[in-house]
């Protein structure tokens, strides 16, 4: 479980041995092949996904064309906030677009942890406002910058997923189509 520790380090939380083996206790690992759904829109999401190796996104389809949501690797959190917090069917998929190996942490007995534990409570909160403050930065690009200051953005912000995910998933998470991009990417 070396990969949980290092999902406690990234966010800079101190636990107790006995905290970290109850932690432990509500997380599965699980490996994903390419392409395969980890959660399909319309199902209730009861996890918050670890990326251990491997590449996810959170998708949509808007008038038939498939949108990028998010991309998470590794180190990164994924969850589908909405559908966990309401316990409502997601609006959303999750799809892994490499091999990935997730582990799955049971987002309504990580609440009861995290109420019986102050020092889960402060894992708890510092994912929540990781995971805030990374779709703000998201939203901020969009209204604010133009498609070269996305691109540069999304480049320096997400190195990995950058280098190893297909334009034309780049491109939609940026809101353009694959020729923008290019055109882009040429310039830079």
């Amino acid at each position: 479980m070396n990969a949980i520790h290092k999902l406690i380090d990234k966010y800079k939380v101190t636990l107790s041995p006995q905290s970290v083996d109850q932690f432990i206790s509500i997380v599965e690992r699980k490996k994903y092949q390419k392409d395969e759904i980890i959660l399909k829109q319309g199902l209730t999401s009861r996890y918050m996904y670890f990326i251990e190796q491997g590449i996810i996104r959170q998708f949509y389809y808007k008038e038939g064309r498939d949108i990028t949501e998010h991309f998470s690797s590794e180190g990164d959190i994924a969850a589908c906030i909405e559908s966990l917090f309401l316990k409502e069917p997601s609006h959303i998929n999750i799809e892994a677009i490499e091999t990935s190996i997730i582990y799955r942490i049971n987002y309504e007995k990580f609440k009861i942890l995290s109420n019986k534990y102050p020092e889960i409570n402060c894992l708890y909160q510092a994912i929540l406002e990781y995971k805030l403050i990374v779709s703000q930065k998201k939203a901020d690009s969009w209204r604010f910058e133009n498609s070269h200051d996305r691109y540069k953005r999304f480049c320096k912000e997400f190195p990995i997923v950058s280098k190893r995910v297909s334009i034309a998933h780049i491109a939609s998470y940026l809101l353009m189509t694959p020729e923008t991009l290019s055109r882009v990417r040429a310039i830079i």
